[in-house]
């Protein structure tokens, strides 16, 4: 494979502009990762001012409060919202936000268009969540199913907007057609896009910069996720990224599987999550597991180390167990998610090699 990175690198400094004009003018430090990108377009559309932050705050505010969004694009294969790692707080906490606002997004247009969305007042959407996730559970449980560990769910348009849902009378269902109180729902379309909006002009650019990128390195929606860090791993690696959702994230000229890790500099910390006995076995596929450290500040991977799957398995195992004993220990619980971080301590137990720079 070959990059044109001289065009690459001219692409990214100014991605690292934009970046550094959202820093001044509104307090955020990271406009793609963890597709904050398309949060910036639905904020533009309602006329709300985005939250800095990723994972753990509320995503937008205006004078009514604060807004939690979720969405979905039509070009994806899952067509619902969903919420991971939902816990005793982040249902409740729902009731204290102005709204939920559950967003649908065209990336077959260019822009990224924002076309419809369904909106749920906080303390409505709360009680909602509560009831579907203790049903889902009894379900779960009265079907000889396993409880889902991760506390995980997924909401459907269809789902917001009937009155009720078909199944079995349960305890948390007490009829076949059981009606929600405030959750039969429409959906409210957006004709035009708002092309005076406070972030129109920077979405337009970063758009097209990453139309660009996409023809580049070939890879489709390298705004999604952390798809434009793994791409940018892969250029310095010689590797081409797999656009669509697999169970490897690259691989190389010889057909060999690498799964990449990011974690944000200056950290040292790389996330593994949902590490199932199918996930740990999956990395056997691997030729390598990659351990990269991303600048998102300034769109540049500082290091990249690789270790070998037959080396790190065992350390996640033994990190995992580690996990579920302290838990116990401390309050007689099993863990709810199967996730363990490696950091800049365990790179010599898995006999890391720093493969770049060299």
């Amino acid at each position: 494979m070959h990059y044109d990175t001289k065009k690459i690198n001219e692409l990214l400094l100014r991605l690292e502009e934009i970046q550094e004009y959202f820093k001044e003018k509104f307090d955020a430090t990271d406009i793609i990762s963890g597709s904050k990108f398309y949060e910036i377009i639905i904020a533009n559309e309602l006329n709300h001012e985005i939250i800095p932050g990723q994972s753990g705050t509320k995503d937008a505010k205006d004078e009514k409060g604060e807004y939690e969004y979720k969405h979905y694009k039509e070009q994806s294969s899952n067509h619902s919202w969903t919420f991971n790692d939902y816990s005793e707080t982040t249902i409740p906490d729902l009731k204290n936000i102005a709204s939920a606002i559950f967003a649908h997004i065209d990336t077959d247009v260019f822009p990224p268009k924002f076309d419809w969305y369904i909106e749920i007042d906080g303390k409505t959407c709360s009680e909602y969540l509560d009831w579907r996730t203790k049903d889902l559970l009894h379900v779960a449980k009265i079907m000889g199913r396993k409880a889902n560990d991760r506390k995980m769910i997924n909401i459907s348009p269809i789902q917001l907007e009937k009155e009720g849902w078909d199944g079995p009378a349960t305890p948390y269902r007490t009829s076949d057609k059981e009606s929600i109180p405030g959750l039969s729902t429409n959906k409210t379309y957006l004709e035009e896009v708002l092309e005076n909006g406070k972030y129109y002009t920077q979405i337009s650019e970063i758009s097209e910069l990453g139309k660009e990128l996409e023809k580049i390195t070939g890879v489709e929606q390298i705004l999604t996720g952390d798809k434009i860090w793994e791409v940018l791993v892969a250029v310095i690696l010689n590797h081409k990224v797999f656009s669509e959702q697999k169970k490897h994230d690259a691989e190389d000229d010889a057909g060999n599987l690498y799964e990449y890790k990011i974690c944000k500099y200056p950290g040292w910390s790389w996330n593994f999550q949902d590490i199932s006995d199918a996930v740990l076995k999956k990395y056997e596929d691997d030729k390598e597991i990659i351990l990269a450290r991303a600048d998102k500040k300034k769109f540049k991977i500082e290091e990249i180390y690789s270790a070998k799957p037959h080396n790190t398995i065992p350390r996640l195992e033994k990190k995992l167990e580690e996990k579920k004993e302290r838990k116990k220990k401390k309050d007689g619980k099993s863990v709810r998610r199967l996730s363990v971080s490696l950091s800049k301590g365990d790179l010599e137990k898995i006999k890391a090699v720093k493969i770049f720079p060299r």
